[in-house]
């Protein structure tokens, strides 16, 4: 039996992340913390509650008396640290929440860490695994190879520079007080759950709603795309698999321009509702909805400031050490996601609702 402290269970990939840790390890203790920013979401793990393997605490990671007290009445021994501010464009407009999370708020973790599991030696075998991006390592021209472990840090974002300053956090706590750690940076996710201001449910929801569909600059800036289920597969072989001190990239081998992926989707939106009759009546604002092609929604706008180009992740590391393969195909995994948001309409419209308050 193992304990795990989760950071950010509430939000999108550490939902599916809980979810998929109780499901597969049954005999494991997952205890969540989260701030409920506007980002994490109680309702996504509501019906875990019941659980006596499942503890829900709302609170701050940057608390550092707070991440002792848990560490220490929980006896945990594992902490998977996905809690961060994490939009660009969020970043660009007010970028001090981005260094006070995901800065001062991973060192607040990193600290309570050494002090139970190396000062107090609380737990005879420990972890830190720290869930970070691609977009540390800046920009690939469209020649350039992918990026990989050894690539240079050139993040171009506040958001982006604030993740790879924890990504140094991590890194000196493993090398200088021996906190055992692991560091992975995955590439664009999706999937369930998802905060609808990221692309894809962003789009899912403009078209349901008749609202234009956003195109930064021409649209060609190429982004890799990982299934949410295949990140956590990766991160579940990291915990179990990956040696301390190591990172580790997750990624999808799966690179799309913006513009196709918001073609795609305007496809798969209409292929949805000529399959489905009854969405026309539960959303008779989407342009399927009158036999009309979603894609007439599409309007090019201003590029927003720092567009990184391209990212691509080489996850060859993952694939050689580990046996990770990435499973879902790009064009399965969107139909399920589609399907999720067309299945889950109350879910995002409580999130539409509070945006608007």
């Amino acid at each position: 039996m193992a304990n795990l402290l989760v950071t950010g269970g509430a939000g999108f990939i550490g939902t599916h992340f809980v979810r998929y840790w109780l499901d597969h390890h049954p005999q494991d203790r997952v205890v969540v913390l989260d701030a409920l920013t506007y980002a994490g979401n109680r309702a996504n793990l509501a019906d875990l509650t019941p659980r006596p393997a499942f503890r829900f605490i709302q609170g701050d990671i940057g608390h550092y008396d707070l991440v002792c007290r848990l560490l220490r009445e929980e006896a945990v021994e594992t902490l998977v640290h996905f809690a961060a501010e994490s939009h660009v464009d969020r970043s660009i407009h007010g970028p001090d929440a981005f260094l006070e999370t995901n800065i001062l708020g991973t060192h607040a973790l990193l600290k309570a860490a050494k002090t139970v599991w190396l000062d107090e030696k609380r737990a005879k075998k420990h972890r830190f695994h720290h869930i970070s991006t691609d977009e540390v390592y800046g920009s690939l021209g469209p020649d350039d190879p992918p990026f990989t472990e050894t690539t240079p840090y050139a993040p171009n974002s506040p958001y982006s520079a604030s993740k790879a300053a924890s990504d140094h956090l991590v890194r000196a706590y493993h090398h200088t007080y021996g906190l055992e750690t692991t560091i992975s940076n995955c590439s664009n996710n999706y999937g369930p759950y998802q905060f609808p201001e990221k692309l894809i449910p962003l789009l899912i929801l403009h078209i349901l709603n008749n609202q234009n569909l956003p195109v930064y600059g021409d649209g060609l800036n190429v982004r890799d795309w990982l299934y949410v289920e295949d990140h956590i597969r990766g991160i579940e072989l990291i915990l179990q698999q990956g040696r301390p001190g190591e990172v580790y990239k997750i990624g999808g081998d799966n690179e799309w321009k913006n513009i196709e992926i918001v073609r795609l989707i305007c496809r798969e939106m209409d292929q949805a509702f000529a399959r489905t009759p009854t969405l026309a009546r539960r959303y008779p604002n989407a342009p399927p909805a009158t036999g009309q092609s979603a894609d007439r929604l599409i309007t090019f706008v201003q590029d927003r400031l720092g567009h990184d180009r391209r990212y691509a992740i080489d996850a060859t590391k993952m694939a050689r050490t580990l046996g990770y393969q990435p499973r879902e195909h790009f064009e399965t995994g969107l139909r399920k996601t589609i399907a999720w948001y067309l299945d889950n309409e109350q879910w995002w419209r409580e999130i539409r609702a509070r945006g608007s308050q």
